[in-house]
């Protein structure tokens, strides 16, 4: 499994991708043509046959996730997109819609039309003003070709799609959070029940996906469902982009089927940064168990990660070679759950203030051992206690860096100080 498959990603290299011009002249929106000719059941139908699952992180059956909305409801349908990249790792959604803006413009029509919605939101990270711009105009443009508003390509379907920006809040990638930002309040997770399918966005039914999941729709439309599904492997179908990033010789975003792994994909990127090994990464994100180089050769799809003891997660690969302190990473790591806890819970608001200040005097090499069962204990006392995942997520990196690298904490200890020199894992300084 050693083939990319440039499907999402296949235009980028061409100087006009973000352009309505250019997603058309390699056959963008006539997916959306074909799919004006379907019944809406048979688009949801055709998304649960292709095996597409969420793509931001949750893995949950995209399709499947359509049929929970209710029959009949006296509020609108609303479709909302997940734009809300924020995870220290995680950055294929944002080059996506910089590059290649209209796949999800016209995944958008299509998805919306499949749930009978006549409104769509792209919750859109409210830092990444660039991309925000970018997806105004091809909005723009998609109203100008009649592909949104009223009569979309005289089928009789209306539909209507804002672009919002967020204030920056990484807890507004929660999907509730999220709701709340939209509706204009504070963005803190919602208790559930109920879930979005039946009392989401302003009381309605809403599908809330990921930009990746959504931008894939077209494809499934445009080639079938047993395309897709020829992909991937038997329960995690399909393709995906796979961000790697750090100590790599070629950091980019390969897009490639599901069950690839990490020596494959290595392979591509030129390896590891010339003279050095690789020493510990991440599968999907910071809020994901770190690997090491045993798990070099797991199959990168849902199960099989699963099964090794990590998340696949959003496929954000950070790469850490041996120059790398993992007592500083992790304090790193655990600083930006500290900071972006909305505050709404006990155990995440907490336990990540309490991550922060014992990591920092573990990096000094000022802890003791029993620090260590300490931060174990509170990484219990979060996990699975929390409103939402950003709890969760942020005792993933504590938990299985002491387990997978306890001597190089106890390093700290023993010397009096971190044994690393930061300045070798720089690109500079870690020059061969």
């Amino acid at each position: 499994m050693t083939t990319l498959t440039p499907v999402l990603t296949g235009n980028w290299d061409q100087a006009d991708s973000f352009t309505r011009a250019g997603y058309e002249r390699d056959g963008g929106y006539s997916a959306l043509r074909r799919a004006l000719r379907m019944e809406p059941d048979e688009i949801v139908q055709a998304v649960k046959d292709s095996g597409l699952r969420g793509r931001g992180g949750a893995g949950f059956p995209t399709g499947m996730k359509w049929g929970f909305l209710p029959p009949t409801s006296p509020n609108p349908r609303y479709l909302v997109v997940n734009a809300d990249e924020s995870e220290p790792g995680t950055c294929k959604d944002i080059p996506l819609m910089m590059a290649n803006p209209h796949v999800l413009v016209e995944g958008i029509i299509i998805s919306s039309y499949a749930i009978k919605s006549n409104q769509a939101f792209i919750y859109v990270r409210g830092e990444v003003l660039h991309v925000i711009r970018r997806l105004h105009q091809a909005v723009a443009e998609a109203y100008e070709a009649g592909y949104l508003g009223k009569d979309i390509l005289g089928s009789g379907y209306d539909l209507d799609v804002v672009v919002h920006s967020g204030a920056g809040a990484y807890i507004c990638g929660e999907e509730t959070a999220l709701l709340d930002s939209l509706e204009g309040f504070r963005g803190q997770p919602r208790l559930k029940p109920p879930f979005p399918a039946v009392a989401g966005l302003y009381g309605g039914p809403t599908v809330i996906n990921n930009v990746e999941s959504i931008a894939s729709v077209p494809s499934i439309i445009g080639n079938g469902p047993d395309w897709f599904a020829s992909m991937g492997t038997e329960k995690s179908q399909g393709f995906g982009i796979f961000s790697l990033s750090g100590h790599v010789t070629r950091p980019g975003q390969y897009e490639a089927p599901l069950g690839i792994t990490l020596r494959e994909l290595l392979d591509m990127a030129g390896g590891i940064r010339e003279g050095h090994r690789l020493k510990f990464w991440t599968p999907g994100g910071s809020s994901t168990p770190i690997f090491t180089e045993e798990h070099l050769d797991v199959a990168l799809d849902f199960e099989s990660v699963g099964a090794a003891g990590s998340m696949l997660g959003t496929r954000a690969l950070q790469i850490f070679d041996e120059t790398t302190c993992v007592v500083r990473a992790v304090l790193r790591w655990s600083e930006f759950y500290a900071h972006e806890s909305c505050g709404k819970c006990t155990p995440c608001r907490e336990g990540t203030y309490w991550y922060k200040l014992m990591l920092k005097r573990l990096e000094a090499g000022q802890g003791t051992e029993e620090d260590l069962e300490t931060l174990l204990d509170i990484s219990d006392n979060i996990l699975g206690r929390a409103f939402c995942a950003l709890g969760d997520g942020a005792t993933s990196p504590v938990v299985s860096s002491i387990k997978l690298f306890r001597d190089e904490y106890l390093q700290h200890f023993e010397q009096g100080g971190c044994p690393f020199d930061p300045a070798k894992s720089t690109l500079w300084g870690g020059a061969k």
